[in-house]
């Protein structure tokens, strides 16, 4: 049996780009007919939040046509069948893992299809409009946003995170543009730790540099592959 034993896998855009989810920094992405100022940061909630509920709404009725493709059912099946610890941290908004069957997901910059109360602080399961101002499930005031991490806000279970990057064997960077931060900064963490860190992407990342070894193709191909060779050790 392999010695690997611990997997921390970091997932970004150009795994769902492969379902049709627009990822933000490509030619005809989401950011060229919106500005990042005006529909991702609390700025521009507070300046105008029917432009921002209303890209949003559209956005999550738009991710609940979309389905998972080769490259998150082959991650749902390491989830199941891989004896070790595994923590699938996604900085994707949208719900293709766990749909696919992965379990063991985190979603650092939150999630399409959840709202978030300001005024109580609870996350509630949101699949509808949030542009008509619904009253929180929780506690009735009309005080939902949605549950997305937008520049200037600090992502999600960060310490989870870290405490993961620091018992990891291996970590695995899969569709990342390494252009955001922190996520783009846990290849070094990792590899400071003594993991042995690899990316898996369309093209070079602006991280690639730090990785002990990239493998290039479509999502769909090289993630199928690599689970396979992965659990072939576990058979």
């Amino acid at each position: 049996m392999n010695a690997l034993r611990n997997i921390v896998i970091l997932t970004g855009a150009g795994v769902s780009a492969e379902s049709g989810i627009d990822t933000f920094r490509s030619a005809g992405g989401l950011w060229e007919q919106h500005r990042v100022e005006d529909v991702a940061t609390p700025e521009g909630f507070a300046r105008d939040p029917d432009l921002v509920l209303r890209f949003y709404d559209m956005r999550r009725e738009a991710i609940q046509t979309k389905e998972p493709n080769p490259a998150h059912n082959a991650l749902a099946r390491l989830d199941r069948e891989f004896g070790g610890e595994l923590l699938i941290v996604t900085q994707n908004v949208d719900d293709l893992h766990e749909r696919a069957g992965a379990t063991r997901v985190l979603h650092m910059h939150g999630e399409h299809l959840n709202a978030w109360c300001t005024a109580c602080d609870v996350r509630s399961r949101w699949t509808g409009t949030l542009i008509d101002r619904p009253a929180c499930p929780n506690c009735g005031e009309a005080a939902l946003r949605p549950d997305v991490v937008w520049f200037g806000e600090m992502p999600y279970e960060m310490e989870r995170i870290y405490a993961a990057l620091r018992e990891a064997d291996l970590f695995v960077s899969i569709g990342t543009s390494g252009a955001v931060y922190p996520a783009a900064g846990f290849v070094r963490e990792a590899k400071a730790m003594g993991a042995a860190t690899l990316e898996l992407n369309l093209e070079r990342s602006q991280g690639s540099g730090w990785f002990d070894e990239t493998r290039l193709g479509p999502a769909g191909i090289i993630v199928p592959e690599w689970v396979d060779s992965v659990l072939a050790h576990w058979e």
